[in-house]
């Protein structure tokens, strides 16, 4: 299975706009600048949709893990809060903190607990953070 995205960018870090798209047309064209990503702009910026995606991904993997185990939860709602910050002066994604609040009938906490940490633990996207990273560059 593959999944894809594109971005296009137009201009100067921080003059130029850029759009990014699903094929599923979630984003379409969706804007994103300089001012979006390391200003108070609103709009959409990559570490709102990396957290967007962790918080989404784990929701599923818990709610999965939850299953394997016997159980069915009524809700899970899960933040992801991402901190991205200056590391030896280049931008990095340096933590990502899950929050989740699930009703689950019938479990007990320690189980609960277990769960929810092979859930962040094996979660796609948790594990994509340190995947390995390709690069196809053409100049036109």
């Amino acid at each position: 299975m593959k999944r894809s995205a594109s971005a296009n960018w137009q201009g100067s870090l921080k003059e130029g706009r850029g759009t990014v798209s699903t094929p599923s047309g979630v984003l379409a064209d969706t804007p994103y600048s300089f001012t979006t990503r390391f200003e108070s702009t609103p709009g959409t910026n990559p570490e709102e949709l990396v957290a967007a995606a962790h918080a989404g991904c784990f929701a599923m993997a818990f709610s999965a893990s939850l299953g394997r185990a016997g159980f069915t939860p009524e809700k899970v709602s899960t933040q992801a809060t991402l901190d991205f910050e200056q590391v030896d002066g280049a931008w990095t994604i340096t933590h990502i903190h899950l929050s989740m609040k699930a009703r689950v009938p019938g479990i007990d906490k320690a189980r609960f607990s277990e769960i929810a940490e092979d859930a962040k633990k094996n979660c796609p996207i948790s594990r994509a953070l340190t995947a390995k990273i390709t690069l196809d560059a053409a100049l036109e």
